[in-house]
């Protein structure tokens, strides 16, 4: 199974991200914001922890990007990889460990601005989940 594809858009980036369950569908859309952002394979040199919680799946997936881009800009942090995510999907909180590295190292092409809602989804299909997401640039 691929990990993420993207789509065609007009003007931002569209990506659709899989995986055998909730956290690999959601860690996969890390995966495909980052990879917009940079083609540098990343050191796993720094690991923080995030908690963020939703109002269903797609707020849920819409707050875990944003913080991911939040402490990329605040905290000049660049994500490599995500270990130990865990979704509550009945309370719609997701807790993880992300590592990464000083954004200062690497070569970035496009800016992400902002997630939008703008034809987001999360569902399961055939026992496999899929997101779609639209990256504002």
């Amino acid at each position: 199974m691929k990990k993420f594809e993207f789509l065609e858009h007009t003007a931002d980036v569209k990506f659709r991200a899989f995986g055998k369950s909730l956290e690999k569908a959601f860690e996969n859309s890390a995966l495909a914001m980052v990879k917009t952002m940079t083609e540098n394979k990343i050191k796993k040199r720094i690991k923080k922890e995030i908690r963020v919680k939703g109002k269903d799946f797609e707020n849920l997936l819409y707050n875990f990007l944003e913080e991911i881009l939040f402490i990329m800009d605040t905290e000049s942090f660049v994500l490599a990889s995500i270990r130990k995510i865990k979704i509550d999907k009945k309370n719609f909180e997701l807790k993880a460990e992300i590592l990464g590295d000083a954004s200062s190292r690497y070569e970035f092409h496009l800016d992400v601005k902002a997630i939008t809602y703008n034809e987001m989804f999360v569902h399961e299909e055939k026992k496999n989940w899929i997101t779609q997401v639209v990256l504002d640039v």
